[in-house]
């Protein structure tokens, strides 16, 4: 009989017992790659937040500025936010929100909401980070409820505004403006 450690080459017999799925060769290297790729980065590198420059830039804005669409993107691109992907609303005006990713640099963050006070009339709510991937950036997105937009006021943006918040910084401060644990404010009737 063939010791244990050696029946994955040989076919499941009679006399060898089948090997587990998670014991076979393919599955052992796959594990190996994972645990060298996730430790292998480098001394302290694989729990610090580390700021990007890619990520999605999602954007709604008014039927007024579809004409200037093109110029609008230019905006973007030169503030850092190449990736971005404009969509225009048929009628009215879309909703005066902001939501960013975990990861966003704070420099990426800062150019976001000042570009969403000048192309959508100024930002009153926050959405939490935590409904977004990491790198994402949502201006004026109709796609939350009033269950999770967090209502902002001018201090608080100028507090998320200010150059000298580190990415740690300025992502603990929009944390606490956009508490997990306490629901905003109802609004309208409640049954």
């Amino acid at each position: 009989m063939v010791p244990r450690r050696w029946s994955w080459f040989l076919k499941p017999t009679s006399q060898t017992k089948p090997v587990p799925r998670y014991q076979r060769p393919c599955h052992l290297v796959g594990w190996l790659l994972v645990s060298i790729s996730l430790c292998g980065m480098g001394p302290g590198l694989a729990g610090e937040a580390r700021p990007t420059t890619g990520g999605r830039i999602e954007v709604v804005l008014a039927n007024d500025y579809r004409k200037d669409a093109e110029a609008i993107k230019q905006t973007f691109a030169e503030a850092g936010l190449a990736n971005v992907h404009i969509q225009f609303m048929r009628q009215g005006r879309p909703p005066r929100n902001i939501g960013l990713g975990a990861q966003v640099s704070a420099d990426r963050a800062r150019a976001a909401i000042r570009l969403a006070k000048r192309y959508n009339g100024g930002v009153t709510i926050l959405l939490p980070e935590r409904l977004f991937p990491d790198h994402y950036i949502a201006i004026a997105s109709s796609s939350f409820d009033d269950t999770v937009e967090y209502p902002v006021n001018e201090e608080a943006l100028s507090q998320l505004e200010n150059p000298s918040l580190t990415l740690e910084q300025f992502h603990e401060l929009y944390r606490r403006l956009t508490p997990a644990d306490r629901p905003p404010a109802r609004k309208g009737r409640t049954f």
